[in-house]
């Protein structure tokens, strides 16, 4: 008996889902199940109203944020003419981080934002251009260092003995005069 019950249960509820009106009826020659009236609506907009109104919109900060964050990337890609002895690597490490983890993260939050991942994909690749600028700077100053310091330590000592020499001519002198 009761698997009588649960087959007229499962053939009613069929029927029930194929002649509904609302959400489950099919919609005209498209044949679509489970359509929305706000679908039909998105592609009826103009691409310009999907831009206006839609979940990363002119309208909203997941808009206006990415555009204020290209600021920090023409002003990285400004850098690029600074000498590397004049940038911080600090800070370019950090806006290297900041472009990795974000450009990451703005693919899996919900609404995914592709503007967003853009501009902090750019970032990144900044913060990496500038690092390699000063750490190739730095591993540079570092060999020249070394050569520096020797040629320092020759000059240094030529000098002295220079001196030396300067300072035994004058005893002989002296002692000369003296005799």
């Amino acid at each position: 008996m009761s698997s009588r019950l649960g087959f007229r249960f499962l053939n009613n509820s069929r029927f029930a889902f194929r002649n509904a009106s609302g959400p489950f009826r099919r919609s005209g020659a498209q044949g679509r199940r489970f359509q929305s009236s706000d679908a039909g609506a998105a592609e009826q907009q103009s691409t310009f109203q999907r831009l206006w109104n839609g979940p990363v919109g002119v309208k909203t900060v997941h808009f206006w944020a990415p555009m204020m964050k290209w600021a920090l990337v023409l002003a990285g890609v400004s850098d690029f003419y600074r000498p590397p002895e004049k940038l911080s690597l600090t800070q370019n490490g950090a806006l290297m981080a900041t472009g990795a983890i974000w450009t990451r993260w703005c693919l899996i939050i919900k609404p995914r934002n592709v503007l967003l991942a853009a501009v902090n994909f750019f970032l990144g690749c900044v913060g990496v251009v500038q690092v390699s600028r000063i750490y190739m700077w730095q591993r540079s100053q570092q060999g020249s260092s070394v050569e520096a310091a020797k040629e320092l330590e020759h000059e240094t000592a030529e000098t002295a003995k220079g001196v030396a020499s300067q300072a035994e001519t004058a005893v002989k002198k002296a002692a000369e005069k003296s005799t």
